[in-house]
């Protein structure tokens, strides 16, 4: 039988009402439309503080009208309403063209919720034409402090997230027709745990989070809800691991290739590096598929670890794919195995390079050499996941950065195997343990926290843009460090002041935030407080063409060789460039983020993030893993515009405040709020997060991980359990559905 949740929210609102709610929030059914939960309650007796709202963004706020004026237009016919409203401290001006009757509606002393965009007319905040729902009087009620003077004063008024099309009390009006249209909804958390936890059902969580009449009734069902959808996604994520595990894989064990490679390593594994080892050992050696993150440090030996793994296969005749998420990490890959293995292991394991710009010669030759399975290591971009390429006998997939890939670009290397092959995913971008048991919930998860010997020290400094004579004495470290004889990298944001990098055969990374990807020539919105004159224009951005030229023009550096590097250049070219700068042939490399992971310059000492603000936390750490990996000390200057104590300052300044990555993780994790932690771009197709906060919600996720895993325990197929199977249904994507289907 059909759920109640499943119904077509154009049956209950109509279909005009169910357009808009599609276009602005992608709601279809009735149960997309329930899970748009309020984002705060007012109260009508509570005014929005004023001074927190920001400039250009739509607002929801509840204040009480001061002042109402009617006067002509000078240019043209007609009249203008200015009604100016205040939370007791700060003022806004609404504004109303043409609208005389607004002046009877908005009288001085009522108070309701208005809704519009937050803009600046002649150093004044205002709203225009903004939408409004004006509260019932009180003045009937008995007295102020009589118990329904109160009630009426404290009631919560949810206030939800809206847009331009659909004001938050239209929202609230939908959800009162499609709540009466609910029956009692099937709950898929068990009744044992409800009870033994407290929780509200599901039909009354749901009716007290929209219509709650004294806020322990909304903060009740908040946590049922979320322990509900906590339950839900780790039930998924088991089972889906359970699938893995199900399957038949080819066991492969080490042999003389692996033996051999490890008696001719000229250093010594650090602890951690042969734990891991041991364990994707044990892991290989099964006949259930290995399916194993590795996260770590930058420059911690994850790929050292990973190559063994491939000697491995080797030895059982089988082959490797490597998927890494740029052509210059897979050519930088190509060049450091074949460097690890030696000129005898390497032309019996023929690693092999395979990317989308690659001549069609030779890519040929890639194709035939993986298809006959004379390479035994694969290398290559996005362009492993095309139809055209097939293996003779898959062994293991490693995934590299698994943070710039989805789960549908693994699945789709890993379906490439007869048999599932063993899976390896490699990440340097530490994981909070929250966000390891969502996003990464279906692996087994080993850490390298150790960093090999002769890792020299990096010292990290934040340079604010607007202090000039540091910013000068950045320019004169670099010629300094040159005439050291060290190399230095400088990243910009942008290729051009038009141009971004463009994401490269992959998806951005999970601790991108949205500064990051910020629109190249806007300015960030800031915190309004007073009447002031409109912001200045936007500072233009560090792009990688300006610099180039800028540097290569400094009085300081005019002997040095300066290069750049970005992602819309041919492959051979940014090929070359990297080689060059390897050899040394290239002292000061300009460039995007394409250097971000797995470039490796022994000799570089400098690494100097222009504009730092607008990127990530791990990928200033990330960018400031690429110095400090041989015998030369690194440093990172990271050169900010951003306000002091703003959001972005904050972000540059937890970066400069540590080297430790992990530490950082969970730094980056509660500044930004997780947001869309398991979106689509993330994670390859999982729904957003509603309710769960990662950065805050660490025992709830457990405590459900552990429920769920003991029901899978019990009753692997969920056979008792039907309306957690119909959950489970609406929350996996297609992507994922078809996945498990396979399995």
């Amino acid at each position: 039988m059909t759920s109640p949740l499943d119904s077509k929210l154009d049956g209950v609102l109509g279909g005009r009402t169910a357009s808009v709610l599609k276009k602005a929030f992608g709601h279809v059914t009735v149960g997309d439309f329930l899970t748009h939960y309020p984002r705060r309650y007012a109260r009508r007796g509570e005014l929005t503080a004023l001074a927190e709202l920001e400039l250009d963004t739509d607002v929801t706020i509840v204040a009480e009208v001061l002042q109402v004026t009617e006067r002509s237009m000078k240019a043209k016919r007609g009249s203008i309403v200015e009604v100016k409203i205040s939370d007791g401290h700060g003022i806004l001006t609404l504004t109303f063209f043409n609208q005389p009757w607004r002046a009877k509606d908005l009288k001085p002393g009522k108070r309701g919720i208005f809704a519009g965009k937050v803009g600046d007319y002649r150093g004044l905040r205002q709203l225009a034409h903004p939408d409004y729902q004006l509260f019932p009087d009180a003045a009937d009620l008995p007295d102020l402090d009589s118990p329904d003077s109160k009630a009426f004063a404290l009631h919560p008024i949810p206030i939800y997230p809206a847009s331009a099309s659909i004001a938050s009390w239209q929202i609230a009006q939908a959800m009162e027709l499609v709540l009466d249209s609910v029956p009692t909804l099937d709950d898929p958390v068990p009744p044992s745990v409800r009870r033994e936890r407290g929780l509200l059902s599901y039909t009354r969580a749901l009716e007290l989070i929209h219509r709650p009449t004294k806020d322990s009734e909304w903060k009740d069902a908040r946590t049922a809800l979320r322990f509900q959808e906590a339950f839900v996604l780790q039930v998924a994520l088991l089972q889906q691991r359970a699938f893995l595990k199900a399957t038949a894989a080819t066991p492969r064990s080490a042999g003389p290739l692996a033996a051999g490679f490890d008696r001719s390593m000229p250093f010594t594994l650090t602890g951690d590096q042969n734990l891991v080892g041991e364990e994707i050992a044990h892991d290989m050696a099964s006949t259930a598929p290995m399916n194993r993150l590795v996260q770590g440090e930058v420059g911690s030996g994850k790929t050292l670890v990973a190559l063994r793994a491939m000697l491995a296969v080797a030895d059982s005749g089988g082959q490797s794919a490597l998927l890494a998420p740029t052509e210059v990490l897979a050519a930088q890959h190509l060049r450091s195995i074949v460097a690890n293995l030696g000129p005898d292991l390497a032309a019996r394991m023929r690693p092999t390079l395979l990317t989308g710009q690659l001549p069609v010669a030779e890519r040929r030759k890639a194709l035939l050499a993986a298809v006959s399975g004379s390479a035994h290591i694969v290398i290559g971009t996005h362009a492993l996941l095309g139809d055209s390429v097939s293996f003779f006998d898959l062994g293991l997939v490693v995934v590299d950065e698994q943070h710039r890939f989805g789960v549908e670009q693994r699945e789709a290397l890993r379906h490439k195997g007869h048999r599932p092959p063993h899976v390896l995913v490699l990440t340097a971008t530490p994981i909070p343990r929250t966000v390891a048991m969502t996003v990464f919930g279906d692996l087994d998860i080993s850490t390298i926290s150790e960093l090999p010997s002769g890792r020299q020290p990096i010292n990290s400094y934040l340079v604010p843009h607007a202090n000039r004579r540091l910013v000068e004495r950045v320019w004169e470290r670099v010629a300094e460090e040159i005439t050291k004889g060290h190399q230095v990298f400088v990243v910009c944001p942008a290729i051009d002041p038009t141009t971004a990098e463009p994401a490269e055969e992959n998806a951005p990374s999970l601790a991108d935030d949205s500064a990051s990807r910020a629109t190249l020539g806007t300015t960030k919105k800031s915190k309004v407080s007073t009447p002031s004159a409109p912001a200045p224009p936007a500072a233009p951005i560090a792009n990688v063409t300006a610099v180039t030229e800028s540097l290569r023009a400094h009085p300081l550096l005019q002997k040095a060789r300066i290069a750049a590097l970005h992602g819309r250049m041919p492959g051979e070219t940014k090929d070359e460039v990297m080689r060059a700068f390897a050899v040394h042939k290239i002292d000061v490399l300009v460039a995007t983020t394409v250097i971000e992971v797995g470039v490796d310059v022994p000799n570089a000492s400098v690494m100097i993030v222009l504009d730092a603000d607008r990127f990530g936390v791990s990928q200033l750490h990330q960018l400031r893993g690429r110095v400090g990996r041989g015998g030369v000390p690194g440093i990172a200057l990271f050169v900010t515009g951003a306000e002091e104590n703003s959001m972005a300052w904050e972000r540059v300044s937890a970066v400069v405040s540590t080297l430790d990555g992990f530490e950082l993780a969970q730094r980056d994790l509660e500044l930004r709020q997780e947001g869309d932690v398991l979106g689509s771009i993330q994670s390859g197709g999982r729904s957003s997060l509603r309710l769960l906060k990662v950065a805050t919600d660490g025992d709830i996720i457990a405590d459900a991980r552990e429920i769920a895993a003991g029901l899978l325990d019990r009753d692997p197929d969920l056979a008792g359990e039907e309306p957690l199977r119909e959950a489970l249904a609406r929350r996996l994507s297609e992507t994922e559905a078809a996945f498990l289907a396979k399995n």
